[in-house]
Parts: structure tokens; C-alpha cells; sequence
């Protein structure tokens, strides 16, 4: 596979995986277990981890501090508790947001019979000591860009303590997207699924992940419907 310079492929089947029997998980970066010097992070993304828990399991309490907690539910639902006083469910496709700052406990438990499917992703905070809170949000599924976090809630987005923003892009199969960058900032570009080339060369599928650094324009081409999360990050 051919690929332009100045992307970082990350192919899914290269990820680390553990399975503990209720939980099924991959780790975009090293986690846990899992370590490897060449993936520790990408500018302010320090975990994807793309899960799959099975029912009636989960996490039980456990304590956070100084991150920026994304979850986005691909199937099923969450459980959340947290020390805080919150409990909720978030369903597919709901996000949850929640900054652990100067500390938190919470658990996260599948509470239906079928399998829960989502993507916990850890921001490193631009500061420590932030004061813990917790947000989640549905955004209606619709063609194109929308805009999912950022640092100012612009648009209805989700706030995050970060100069970055988190898009989320809907293509449908046969359409091409022409993407401007900046070429001082870092992309990190997550199939969460479908199937797509960019700039003719690099051909990516559902779990497939590039980072992108010095790139002012890319072309996606969907080859089937597709939806994609791009987050727009501080160079480090």
C-alpha cells in the first residue's frame, strides 16, 4: 500500500488487542498491557480504544484525574455512575463528555442484553486542576461536517479544555470530500466505518486510522457510505 508523504497509517488489525472475556478491546495507542514506544500518543490524543462489552458487564468504579474523557456509543447503551451525583444512560449514537480534572469516580456498565460497541477516547487537558463535569449530547445524523467538540461549544458542540476541535463526517458511498487543513496543525482521521481513499493512494476501512501533520488538502473518496471522525489538534 501506497501512501502520500507525512501520514501515519494505523491500520486496525495492528492495534493492541486484549480480550478478558467480557471485554473485547483494541488500543489505537498503548494502554494497559499493551505498550509500544512508537505509539504513545498523537499531539493531545492520548487513547483510542475501540470496545466491545458484553452484557450485563462492565466497569466498575474507578477513579480518573486531568483528562478529557470522550465516549461515543456505536451500539447499545451506557450505564454511567459517577461521584459527582450523575447517573445516566447514553444510547447510540450519543456522546459523553467528561472532564476528570481534579478528580472523579465513576463506573460504566452495559445494562442490556446485547453487546455494547463504543469508543473511549482520552484529550490531554491544555491545564490540570480543571473542576470536574460531565455533558452528553445526540447529534442528529445528517450529510457532511458536524462539529462535535471544541473549545468554545461552537455550534452546539460539546466544550472540551483543549485547542482542538472533533468533527464527525458522514459521506455517502460514490461522493469525494475535498478537506482543507492547516498545515501548522495535526489531523487524526478515524474510520469509524465504511471504506475510503485519500488522494487516489491510501485506501482505509472501517477501525482504520491516519494521522497527518504539514497538510494543507486531502481528497476522501468514499468507495460505500461512510462515517468518519477528524480531530483537529495542536501541533506538538
Amino acid at each position: 500500500m501506497s501512501k502520500p508523504t507525512g501520514f501515519l497509517v494505523r491500520k486496525a488489525s495492528e492495534r493492541g488487542h486484549a480480550n478478558h472475556g467480557w471485554l473485547d478491546t483494541r488500543h489505537t495507542f498503548s494502554f494497559s498491557d499493551y505498550h509500544d514506544p512508537k505509539w504513545m500518543q498523537f499531539s493531545a490524543l492520548r487513547v483510542i480504544n475501540e470496545d466491545f462489552i458484553a452484557p450485563k458487564r462492565g466497569f466498575g468504579s474507578h477513579p480518573h484525574r486531568d483528562m478529557e474523557i470522550l465516549t461515543y456509543v456505536l451500539q447499545g447503551s451506557v450505564e454511567h455512575q459517577d461521584s459527582m451525583g450523575n447517573a445516566y444512560q447514553i444510547p447510540a449514537p450519543e456522546f459523553q463528555l467528561m472532564s476528570a480534572g481534579t478528580g472523579i469516580v465513576h463506573s460504566e456498565k452495559n445494562p442490556d442484553p446485547q453487546v455494547l460497541h463504543l469508543y473511549q477516547i482520552w484529550i490531554r487537558p491544555e491545564r490540570t486542576g480543571i473542576t470536574p463535569r460531565y455533558e452528553q449530547r445526540r447529534f442528529e445524523s445528517v450529510p457532511g461536517k458536524q462539529l462535535i467538540l471544541s473549545p468554545d461549544a461552537a455550534e452546539n458542540s460539546l466544550k472540551v479544555y483543549q485547542d482542538m476541535r472533533l468533527y464527525r463526517w458522514n459521506l455517502n458511498a460514490g461522493s469525494t470530500e475535498r478537506i482543507e487543513l492547516k498545515k501548522n496543525r495535526w489531523y487524526w482521521l478515524q474510520i469509524v466505518k465504511g471504506r475510503v481513499t485519500i488522494d487516489e493512494t491510501l485506501k482505509l476501512e472501517t477501525s482504520d486510522a491516519v494521522g497527518m501533520k504539514e497538510q494543507d488538502l486531502i481528497n476522501v473518496s468514499a468507495e460505500a457510505d461512510t462515517e468518519i471522525l477528524l480531530f483537529d489538534l495542536p501541533p506538538e
